[in-house]
């Protein structure tokens, strides 16, 4: 199993900046894309930024050149940096990956898709 865990996340003012962080951990063979969605009160979820394990990275239009998405392959963690935010940025943030885990042993291994619990984030003066 993997299992994700989020942390950072907290009540900050319009223009302020937020950082968060989720790590994974379990029996990891390998983690391929790691990301960040968010879901609004009333609204769909959808994707924030996701980052590749070469560091190719995406991003929503509604968050280029606010957020920076990253990541240490040695630590399994994913972070989002989060700045000049604004209300409508008010959302559970849930992180994910993906890759490959080993169910029993090292000798064999199968493919994982994993989302974190969730994090409140809400923007507000």
């Amino acid at each position: 199993q993997v299992q994700l865990v989020e942390s950072g996340g907290g009540l900050v003012q319009p223009g302020g900046s937020l950082r968060l962080s989720c790590a994974a951990s379990g029996r990891i063979r390998s983690i391929n894309t790691m990301g960040w969605h968010r879901q609004a009160p009333g609204k769909q979820r959808e994707l924030v930024a996701t980052i590749t394990t070469g560091g190719s990275t995406n991003y929503a239009d509604s968050v280029k050149g606010r957020f920076t998405i990253s990541r240490d392959n040695a630590k399994n963690t994913v972070y989002l940096q989060m700045n000049a935010v604004k209300p409508e940025d008010t959302a559970v943030y849930y992180c994910n990956a993906d890759g490959t885990y080993y169910p029993r042993s090292t000798y064999y291994f199968a493919d994982f898709a994993s989302w974190g619990q969730g994090t409140q984030v809400t923007v507000s003066s």
